[in-house]
Order: C-alpha cells, then sequence, then structure tokens
C-alpha cells in the first residue's frame, strides 16, 4: 500500500491574530486534497490556540474538512493540564472527522522553553510518558512533539510498538538547531525502519524551517520555507526492510541497514532502565 503525506510549513499567526491559523489550515486542507494527500501534518501547536490568552475550538473545523475532503489530518494546540500549567497536545483525525488519537508531549519533565517563547509564554507540564501507536486505514501512526525526535527510546519504543510513520511537529524558534535537527529526522526514520515527518511554524519573515518526510533509504522531501512538501511513502517496502536480514551483496537490495529490529538486546539494554544521567 502507498499513502501520500503532505506536511504543512505554514506562515503562522500569533498573539491576537492567532485564530486567524484555523482558515488557514482548513485552506491548507484543501491544497493537500488538491495534491491527492491522505495524511496532512500541521507544527506543533497549529492551528492553535498556543497562548492562554486565546480561547477559540479550531478542531471542529478541522474535523468537518477532514471527513469533506477524505483526509487524515495531525494538529496541535495547548490543553489545560490545572489551573496554570498546560499540556502541549497532538490529535490524530481519521477521514471520518473522527479523533482517533490524542498525544500529550512526554519528555522532558517541565518547566520547558515554551514560557521563553512570546508566541506561547505559558508554564508547560509533561505528561505521564504514554507513547500509543494509532491503528488507521493509513498504517500505524506515532505522534511525538518538537524536540522529542532527540529521544531515542521514545522513537523505538513507538517503533516496536508497530509503527509505520512517526510524525514530529515542531513550534518554531529552531534556527542555530536546524542542520542537526534535521539530521535527527532522518536519523530516526533509518534507525527504526519508519517513515518520518517534520514541520515548523515559520513566525518571522525569513526564517528558516525543517520540513522534511524521510524514509530509511532516502531523505524524499524538504523545504526551508513557508509552504508544503508532498511525498509517498510505500508501506510494502518498509515490510520488507523489517523482514530481511543484513547481507553483504552486489548489488544491494537495500539502501539501508534491513531488519534492525533483530538486533535487539535485552539483556543487555535492561541496564537503560536503571541509569540516570
Amino acid at each position: 500500500m502507498r499513502i501520500r503525506v503532505a506536511a504543512v510549513q505554514p506562515r503562522s499567526r500569533f498573539g491576537a491574530e492567532e485564530q486567524g491559523n484555523v482558515g488557514d489550515a482548513l485552506a491548507w486542507m484543501d491544497r493537500a486534497a488538491a495534491a491527492g494527500a491522505d495524511l496532512v501534518v500541521f507544527p506543533e501547536g497549529y492551528p492553535g490556540p498556543t497562548n492562554p490568552i486565546n480561547d477559540y475550538d479550531a478542531f471542529g473545523a478541522l474535523r468537518e474538512r477532514a471527513a469533506a475532503r477524505g483526509l487524515h489530518v495531525v494538529a496541535g494546540r495547548i490543553e489545560p493540564a490545572d489551573d496554570e500549567r498546560w499540556h502541549v497536545v497532538l490529535h490524530l483525525i481519521d477521514d471520518a472527522g473522527e479523533t482517533v488519537g490524542v498525544y500529550r508531549r512526554a519528555t522532558p519533565h517541565g518547566p520547558y522553553v515554551y514560557r521563553d517563547i512570546p508566541a506561547w509564554e505559558f508554564d508547560y507540564v509533561a505528561s505521564d510518558g504514554a507513547v500509543p501507536v494509532y491503528e488507521t486505514k493509513l498504517g500505524r501512526i506515532g505522534l511525538q512533539v518538537c524536540s522529542e525526535v532527540y529521544s531515542t527510546e521514545q522513537s523505538r519504543l513507538l517503533a516496536l510498538k508497530g509503527a509505520d510513520v512517526i510524525v514530529y511537529p515542531a513550534g518554531g524558534a529552531i534556527k542555530e538547531l536546524i542542520p542537526p535537527w534535521s539530521t535527527l529526522v532522518w536519523a530516526r526514520a533509518i534507525e527504526n525502519l519508519v517513515y518520518t515527518v517534520a514541520t515548523q511554524n515559520i513566525y518571522e519573515d525569513g526564517e528558516a524551517g525543517l520540513a522534511r518526510i524521510a524514509a530509511p533509504e532516502a531523505l524524499l522531501a524538504q523545504r526551508a520555507d513557508a509552504g508544503m512538501v508532498v511525498a509517498d511513502l510505500d508501506l510494502e517496502r518498509l515490510a520488507f526492510l523489517r523482514e530481511q536480514d543484513e547481507q553483504v551483496e552486489s548489488p544491494r537490495r537495500c539502501r539501508t541497514v534491513p531488519g534492525l529490529m533483530r538486533w535487539r538486546r535485552p539483556e543487555v539494554l535492561s541496564e537503560l532502565a536503571e541509569l540516570s544521567p
């Protein structure tokens, strides 16, 4: 089975203009549908709200448009954890307009950088640490938020749970970290034999983004400016890579090392749970 993914990297509104992201997101969904996309991935906190001063419902409109266009959608916002702190949340909406997955950022423990970014300005708290994989007609999808791409254990856990695609919607203000961050997006695909998708908000004129769609064998699409990238994901090829074992052959059938999940040594890795930095 092949699926088409669109990663949207929008010129995002914030502050008093933030609610305008809702109409923009609907227009992006229309463009993605016209491009033949099955799954649309928006950045972290988009279309919002991402700042507690704003209070509006974007997801009702997104669910309606997802059903109308036959799209699966990953979208973000903040949701209250208690009277003073907030969870960073991704929703996975299916092509019937139903919310089939809700993921709350699990790492790191708060407080974190959200108070430092003017577009957001809230106190973050981590979730209980659950990292589920969601079964859809497009395959199994895992959700991570922003710099959780640096958390190798969470991505590996999602892969071991059967994820075919892991998305990493990011917030913004990444700037000097874009080169290593972009490398990690592809690295997570290579080491876990999954497809990975990342994108971010563009908040400033001239700001560089990190929209990426990666396969274990190749970087499929990328762009630095505001816009959308689209790529086709071959789930049968993914299954092939997972089923094969590495062989020394010429030419090689795989442009990556296959069968990596069978390299695991639980008796050795058990130490990970006992070690702390």
